[in-house]
């Protein structure tokens, strides 16, 4: 036996050797590895089936009760029926059980109906065919029955079934190109590379003959990120081992694109692939209307406590008098004299919990959840927020947060792509002092019509030439633009100009596209990428290859790239691009200081800067480069920053060539939409990797900052000349100073005579003030809460340099502070989707930076400026919708089965469904014209503690109106027209029609946007309730045990007494919102109440005018009659 081989996977398996914790080895094609290699150690993978349903046939009914019963309100409902059910109660069991039965049906079908949707789609994906290579044969399968290890072949536009490690292609350079717009949005063709020692096995035959295994980490929903290793079994005894990145993983779902065919590995199925891993369920997000509700809804249930409370005790008070305890006609059976006095009142008490259960109302919810779903139809409906050139308009991936965009206090947003149109155009190039503007020159001639431009052309001598070339050829070759040679769109061939092949370039950057096609006016073209060589032709019209032998990627955290390239003279060149902040400490030689002056030049322009520098490597170099790469490429630990410490060793020393200027144009509109969310009481915050002069640059270009903001910094720069304690201190002294301790909240709605602030913040400043510290005073709070203050007092506040998860950062510590206001964040990359979840309202733009951002947001618009809209008029009618609903409902809060039944669920809620959809207060246009209005509705103020206890009054007023009024008005013996007299029944069913009419007229006093719709439904609603009435107590209906409400209708109706009650009752009752609404009107107008009566007042000035005309008109006519 091979003590050996024990020893070894004890080690691997049993130790923790850290390297094979987090590790799983695949065996290629399920070939066992040579024997002595390593031991075959077969591990259970997941099939590929994609699950992204909820329930099955078989628990979807336990499964959606239990979620469904685990809402408070759902469960409160089922024990009231459950007691109705057991325990003797004044009301029937159906008063609760039909309502809480529809809203429980209602919901079930509902999300019944989108699982099945879901099981459809899943079932399309798992049956669809795909391509294995079996003993030599190209075979076919269904995907869900794909395992890891199986050989894949995928053809060209064919979608990849699962995570693939690729082998090999039909290209001669072993590359494939592949569209992942399925998973990131984005269009453009990336490159991905198959393993060098595996391209050659071209044919079914030959892949079935490689003998490998891979070890690589286990699935994590990073796209981006893979760390590898193959091991290739050759006729030798070690085998030949090779590293494996996010270059060779090809994931599910991306498509495969002008390439033949392709044969790859399968290494992640099923729900362990990337794509699965990153469709987890988002956090649950809670409106802050919800939360009013819940908090009503915890106080509506107390007060049915309370009561249900008081009235058992007053029931036993009443009892304690033996005459009173047992009236003849309710005599106790023996077994309740026999019951222990507790178990009696505990049953009385829920008894009383029964009868009074109708002040929390129960179709609500269902009301509510309705308005929402239908609600959000409107953003989608919308023909000013849809865009022609996408030929997209605006998404709703939830419609649960809709009244949450009328209370947005905090807008975050991203500035690239967001703010900018992420459309990429190269406006200058500095070599060595000299600028040259690819509009203005080509091929070093003056172009007519620039002679007015900034420009300098000093005609470089003969070394300025070779450097200027260089520099041309270093932002040929430093890039990783893909060129297809002509795309056919629509029978039409691109790329093809005069019969010559001209280059169509592909990039996942713009910025890199820019800088080739800017460089392509210059006189330097880059071609193509060839059996690994990159061809360029130069301004000479002559051919020059490059060997492309290393590729550093870029990354945020270096914030450069880099390219190994060896020219056809033998000369090993490192060309560098990136950011000046990495790119001029790394600088040892080169015109620095006239570089440096040009960028900060452009950034204060607003335009994106990029330095480009090199260096010359000597063939040890070279090697040594080449030794420390494949060590860090081949660790399975850590490689990243293996990775990391090995680009800088390598990227350092250079010399500086020049730089790069491009413009990123602004936003259709994008400063009207800042200007107009200023205007509403909104602070905009920009969150951005850029630089901070370029950053700057936009804010005053989109009017975040104006010319006479005065500018605060807390930056890396200020706080190495002072410590960030005393920067902190001083800025807040100096915002302060003027404001006191009252936030700029106060002062914007005053005219302009304070001074306004801004604020600038680096990420590296923001991670020192977040960092908890011990030295700061007592008295001064921390730097959280001192950097709270400052925001707090600046009109806007720009944070640059920061990272996807700082951006969170910030978002979480303004919902966290002491105000916690509502926030919406809004960007349109991958690098924003984490801000984006953290706010209380989550906006991705569909932009060019990819969906991935449209994915994980509450919704989704195509451009900045529609933001404008979605806040302003959207965001306003849903919270004034949802308010006066909620609202409506409390204040609408006993009598007969039927009428308990409808009450809540047709004889009112209908009405106020479709007021909560189409009530316009105000005119959408007037909204957009002026941005004030969105303050009336600010804080959540109709949802206050104020509010609500005046609608309870309201509703207690009313009920007192209605009880103690009818009480009075028949206190002697009334006789209706047939000589008999009003019983209880009567007497109720009067109180229950006054309460049907008073809340539905209310209804109606309130409603500023009438349509036919609203008539038929008010005023149908009215007749409904009368015709029911008619019908429930005008039929001997057979399934009915027994009917107290035969003829009790007819016979209030038949009773002039009664008539002028019902009217007399309902005008009382509606009096005093009247004169309230009239009085506050008068006194103390808002905005809002200001405007509407101007309109009425134009209305009636039109109308009085008209009738004016009309009248003179008519005597004109007679006169001349």
């Amino acid at each position: 036996m091979d003590f050996s081989t024990i020893r070894n996977l004890i080690t691997r398996y049993c130790t923790g050797e850290e390297s094979w914790v987090d590790s799983r080895t695949v065996y290629i094609g399920h070939k066992v590895p040579p024997p002595g290699t390593e031991a075959y150690i077969p591990q259970r993978f997941p099939d590929n089936r994609v699950v992204s349903s909820k329930y099955t046939f078989w628990n979807f009914i336990p499964k959606n009760l239990f979620e469904q019963f685990r809402r408070i309100a759902n469960f409160y409902f089922l024990i009231i029926f459950l007691v109705q059910l057991i325990i003797d109660t004044p009301t029937s069991p159906m008063t609760s059980g039909l309502p809480l039965f529809f809203v429980i049906t209602v919901t079930a079908i509902k999300q019944g109906y989108e699982d099945w949707i879901r099981h459809k789609a899943d079932n399309a994906v798992n049956q669809c065919p795909v391509h294995v290579i079996q003993h030599g044969k190209v075979v076919r399968k269904q995907s869900q029955k794909l395992q890891v290890g199986d050989i894949v072949q995928v053809k060209e536009d064919e979608t990849f079934p699962c995570d693939l490690i690729l082998l090999s292609t039909s290209r001669e350079d072993g590359t494939c190109f592949v569209t992942t717009a399925s998973l990131d949005g984005e269009s453009s063709h990336k490159t991905y590379y198959a393993v060098q020692d595996t391209k050659a096995f071209n044919t079914a035959e030959e892949v079935d003959t490689l003998h490998a295994t891979i070890e690589c980490e286990q699935p994590q929903p990073d796209l981006y990120k893979f760390v590898g290793r193959i091991n290739i079994y050759l006729d030798r005894d070690e085998p030949i081992a090779r590293p494996l990145g996010s270059e060779n993983l090809l994931l599910r779902g991306a498509t495969l694109k002008n390439t033949e065919y392709i044969h790859a590995v399968a290494i992640y199925t099923g729900m362990e692939t990337k794509m699965a891993l990153n469709y987890q369920s988002k956090s649950q997000k809670r409106s802050a209307v919800e939360k009013s509700m819940n908090a009503y809804l915890i106080v509506y249930l107390g007060i049915l406590i309370s009561k249900a409370l008081i009235n058992t005790v007053l029931k036993y008070v009443w009892q304690a008098n033996p005459n009173r305890d047992e009236p003849w006609y309710n005599q106790k059976t023996e077994t309740e004299r026999q019951r222990h006095v507790l178990i009696r009142a505990f049953t009385d008490f829920l008894a009383f919990m029964v009868l009074f259960n109708y002040i929390i109302p129960v179709s609500m919810y269902v009301t509510v959840e309705m308005q929402k779903f239908l609600g959000s139809y409107f953003i989608l409906w919308d023909d000013d927020m849809f865009d022609e050139e996408l030929g997209e308009g605006p998404l709703v991936n939830t419609s649960d947060l809709n009244e949450e965009l009328g209370q947005v206090e905090y807008v975050f947003t991203d500035k690239t792509g967001t703010l900018t149109e992420n459309n990429m155009e190269l406006r200058e190039c500095c070599v060595d002092g000299n600028v040259y503007v690819p509009h203005a020159i080509c091929n070093g001639q003056i172009l007519p019509g620039a002679a007015g431009m900034d420009m300098i052309d000093s005609s470089p001598g003969v070394d300025g030439k070779e450097r200027e070339e260089l520099f041309f050829r270093a932002l040929c070759l430093c890039h990783t633009v893909q060129v297809k040679e002509e795309e056919t769109v629509d029978g039409i061939k691109r790329g093809i100009h005069q019969g010559k092949s001209t280059s169509f370039y592909i990039s996942s950057s713009p910025d890199e596209v820019a800088l080739v096609e800017g460089m392509k006016r210059l006189g330097f073209t880059y071609l193509r990428l060839k059996n690994s060589h990159m061809e360029i032709l130069n301004r000479e019209d002559e051919m020059e290859r490059f060997e492309l032998l290393e590729v550093l990627n870029f990354d945020s955290v270096r914030r450069r790239m880099s390219v190994i390239v060896k020219s056809s003279s033998g000369e090993y060149y490192l060309f560098c691009k990136g950011a000046d902040s990495s790119i001029f400490p790394r600088v040892v030689s080169g015109k620095v200081e006239q570089v440096r002056a040009r960028v900060e030049h452009n950034a204060v322009e607003g335009l994106r800067t990029l330095c480009v520098a090199y260096k010359k490597l000597t063939h040890e170099e070279y090697d040594q480069t080449c030794r420390l790469l494949n060590s860090a490429k081949l660790a399975l630990q850590d490689r990243d920053k293996k990775l990391a410490e090995a680009y800088d060793v390598i990227e350092k020393d250079f010399i500086l060539l020049g730089a790069t200027a491009v413009e990123d144009r602004l936003q259709d509109k994008a400063a009207d939409t800042i200007e107009s969310l200023h205007k509403a009481g909104m602070k905009v915050w920009v969150l951005t990797g850029d630089k901070m002069e370029t950053a700057a640059a936009t804010c005053y270009a989109s009017k975040l900052f104006h010319r006479n903001t005065q500018i605060l910094e807390l930056t890396t720069k200020r706080t190495e000349e002072q410590s960030l304690h005393d920067v902190l201190f001083d800025l807040s002294r100096t915002v302060l100073r003027q404001h006191g301790s009252m936030t700029r909240d106060i002062f914007s709605g005053l005219s302009g005579d304070y001074q306004d602030y801004g604020l600038i913040i680096d990420g590296a400043t923001l991670s020192a003030v977040l960092k908890p510290t011990q030295d700061v005073t007592s008295n001064g709070g921390n730097y959280k809460e001192i950097f709270l203050e400052i925001c707090r007092n600046c009109s806007a506040v720009l944070c640059c340099r920061m990272a996807p998860l700082q951006k969170a950062q910030i978002v979480k510590l303004i919902k966290a502070s002491k105000e916690h206001p509502i926030t919406l964040a809004i960007g349109d990359g991958a690098n924003d989707v984490s801000m984006i979840l953290e706010a209380h309202v989550g906006i991705g733009i569909m932009g060019k930076e990819g969906r991935q951002a449209a994915r994980n947001s509450d919704y989704a618009i195509t451009k900045f400026k529609h933001l404008k809209k979605m806040l302003l008029v959207h965001g306003h009618y849903y919270y004034i919708r949802i308010a006066e609903l909620v609202q409506y409902f409390f204040y609408k809060p006993l009598y007969d089965t039927a009428y308990l039944t409808l009450y809540n669920i047709s004889f009112t809620s209908l009405p106020i469904l479709l007021y909560s959809l189409m009530e316009q207060h105000i005119n959408m246009d007037i909204l957009k014209r002026d941005p004030s209005l969105y303050r009336d509705i600010a804080k959540n103020s109709l949802l206050r503690w104020p509010t609500f206890i005046y609608w309870t009054l309201l509703g207690v007023f009313d009920a007192m109106v209605f009880f103690f009024g009818a009480f009075f008005l028949f206190d002697n013996t009334t006789f209706t027209s047939n000589g008999q007299m009003f019983g209880n029944w009567t007497f109720g069913t009067l109180v229950f029609t006054v309460l049907v009419f008073t809340v539905t007229l209310k209804l109606a006093l309130d409603t500023h946007y009438w349509t036919w719709i609203n008539h038929f439904v008010i005023w149908g609603s009215l007749l409904f309730y009368v015709i029911f009435s008619l019908l429930w107590g005008g039929i001997i209906w057979p399934f009915l045990n027994y009917q107290r409400m035969y003829y009790v209708f007819m016979q209030m109706l038949s009773s002039g007494p009664a008539w002028l009650s019902i009217i007399l009752l309902i005008i009382v009752s509606l009096l005093p919102d009247v004169v309230k609404k009239v009085l506050c009107r008068a006194l103390c107008p808002t905005t809002t109440e200001r405007i509407q009566r101007m309109r009425a007042d134009r209305i009636f000035e039109r109308v009085e005018t008209n009738i004016r005309d009309s009248l003179l008109d008519g005597i004109q006519n007679t006169t001349e009659a």
